[in-house]
């Protein structure tokens, strides 16, 4: 395929989370901390959706980024990072290497809101600035192609976190650009003294506040579904983007399986 041409999939999107949410489909990832180009190509290999590749827990540095990145290349699994902050200057190279998608963490107002919309934008839209790098390659079309599509394939993915955030969430949602709320249900509890109490009133409250304003607001919701009974509830409340797993906790539980027999 010539890189002049750009090789579409379904819904018209390059970005296949993009696509899959487009067309109204949910959506699996698994959590990716661990520094490792050759693990991505083995969890991209599994039919997962998307890969998050955590620089906000993980010991990820941007040239491992990079590889991780493109040993996707080739497989319908999508790459997005969690960045470390709402920063504009993190979120650059982060996107120039090619990612599909950034999540944000910790976003708790609209005018954070407005920083992670800029931050995946170019201008007149945004602050992000060109630089004629690895992205285009990533995705396989010209570098003129992808800064003209990148904008619209690119996916926002904000996290809800603490009880502040939720109360201000109406005003959070309204910000044009925010493609996916991601409810924190783990670091919400920890905001609240009950540390993985979900099922704690409290926690409850508040996790059903939240659902019911991104319903109401459109926006894609996300959450934590660790297993096939959770991802079912977790659709039927209308979540889309489902996280199914983490490496190191699937890897250690496959390692303490096989050690046992």
């Amino acid at each position: 395929m010539s890189q002049q041409s750009s090789p579409q999939i379904a819904g018209g999107f390059l970005n296949p989370a993009k696509a899959h949410l487009a067309a109204g489909s949910a959506i699996g990832a698994f959590m990716v901390a661990t520094p490792s180009a050759a693990l991505v190509q083995v969890l991209a290999r599994s039919g997962i959706d998307a890969l998050i590749l955590d620089m906000e827990h993980g010991a990820i540095d941007l040239a491992t980024l990079h590889a991780m990145i493109a040993a996707t290349q080739g497989t319908g699994t999508a790459p997005l990072v969690r960045v470390p902050a709402n920063e504009p200057w993190l979120v650059k190279p982060v996107l120039d290497a090619g990612a599909m998608g950034i999540n944000f963490p910790l976003v708790g107002s609209a005018e954070e809101a407005r920083r992670t919309t800029a931050a995946v934008r170019y201008p007149p839209a945004g602050v992000r600035g060109y630089a004629p790098s690895f992205a285009a390659a990533r995705w396989g079309v010209s570098r003129e192609e992808y800064w003209r599509i990148a904008d619209r394939e690119i996916l926002n993915i904000i996290t809800i976190e603490t009880p502040e955030a939720i109360a201000a969430l109406d005003e959070i949602l309204a910000v044009p650009g925010i493609d996916v709320a991601a409810i924190a249900s783990f670091d919400l509890s920890l905001c609240l003294g009950h540390p993985g109490e979900f099922d704690h009133p409290e926690m409850r409250r508040l996790v059903g506040e939240a659902e019911a304003k991104i319903r109401r607001a459109g926006i894609v919701m996300a959450g934590v579904a660790l297993s096939a009974e959770a991802a079912r509830a977790k659709q039927a409340a209308g979540y889309r983007v489902l996280l199914k797993g983490f490496d190191v906790a699937m890897l250690e539980a496959a390692a303490r399986a096989a050690a046992a027999f």
